[in-house]
């Protein structure tokens, strides 16, 4: 791992540990734009910021109720259309993973990105 990795992980961590220690959440969108600015090597501005964030897939903050059980998604590249799924098969495997790692796991949150079959069969259809 490079020196500059290794230093944007570190001050990554203590800003979770801010965000922790101020009881304010934390999100993925803010993590994204944490880890941008943390990784760049040099002064940048609120528009380059922006510009770099933006890449991340759509850029879209996107809220669901906190009331729903646990549940994973797979989000169409094409469309964006969302779908809900829960797999007993994967959270076993994080647990047994951050078991294994010795990792106190809080939690995750799982995006899988692909082509839904729809706009797959549209492609089909046009080409």
């Amino acid at each position: 791992m490079t020196d500059t990795k290794r230093t944007a992980d570190d001050r990554f961590a203590r800003f979770k540990e801010h965000l922790r220690a101020q009881r304010l959440k934390s999100t993925a969108q803010r993590d994204t734009i944490v880890r941008a600015f943390l990784s760049n090597q040099r002064h940048v501005s609120v528009e380059e910021l922006y510009t770099d964030v933006r890449h991340f897939r759509d850029g879209e903050a996107r809220y669901e109720s906190a009331e729903k059980k646990h549940h994973d998604h797979l989000i169409c590249e094409s469309c964006g259309k969302i779908v809900e799924f829960e797999e007993p098969r994967i959270e076993r495997l994080q647990e047994d993973t951050a078991r294994r790692l010795d990792f106190q796991f809080t939690g995750h949150k799982m995006e899988l990105y692909g082509i839904c079959r729809d706009c797959r069969k549209a492609r089909h259809a046009a080409g």
